[in-house]
């Protein structure tokens, strides 16, 4: 819980200095990069939430990945947060921002999880109903296959979830048929 509202009031620092700068959108660009990186890397993580190695080490380090490839404003903010002790949760800040961003510009995240690969016309579909599920809000569609549906899609918008699958039907008749009270006279 503590790191989490740490990550959320990093994150919510750095996105009134960058609206305040009017670079939100490259600092969103370099704060997708570096979430995605420290997710990706897991040595760099141990790296970074490894207290025996000193910070001017862990700030080499950084500058070595990502010198020329983020803003210098991001580069400063990576600084900051190494010079307080809390580059351990870079990625999670990184992360905190790119949401916190995506809320301030009225975007949210659709998960769509399907048995095969959607064609267009259901693609149209499933974000129309996402449209619904959103209230409004603009939709950014994430699409993965899983072959374990059997049939159907599986699609997460915020705290909604849709269950238009067919082993989320199997399951539900299994629900349905464990709590049938009907007990056979013989």
């Amino acid at each position: 819980m503590k790191g989490i509202r740490i990550s959320t009031r990093y994150a919510k620092s750095l996105l009134i200095l960058s609206t305040e700068k009017g670079k939100v959108d490259e600092v969103y660009t370099d704060m997708e990069l570096i979430a995605g990186v420290v997710a990706e890397n897991r040595e760099l993580k141990i790296l970074l939430q490894s207290p025996v190695i000193k910070p001017d080490t862990k700030m080499r380090v950084l500058n070595a990945i990502f010198n020329g490839k983020v803003s210098e404003m991001t580069a400063m903010f990576v600084e900051l947060l190494t010079r307080k002790g809390r580059e351990s949760m870079l990625g999670e800040i990184a992360a905190s921002y790119v949401e916190q961003v995506k809320t301030y510009r009225n975007v949210i995240t659709a998960n769509v999880v399907s048995a095969v690969p959607l064609d267009a016309d259901t693609r149209t579909k499933i974000a129309a109903l996402a449209g619904k599920l959103s209230n409004g809000m603009t939709i950014e569609m994430n699409e993965s296959i899983d072959p374990e549906l059997i049939g159907g899609f599986v699609l997460q918008v915020g705290d909604h979830r849709y269950d238009a699958s067919v082993s989320g039907e199997i399951k539900s008749l299994k629900r349905e048929f464990e709590k049938n009270p009907y007990v056979p006279v013989l």
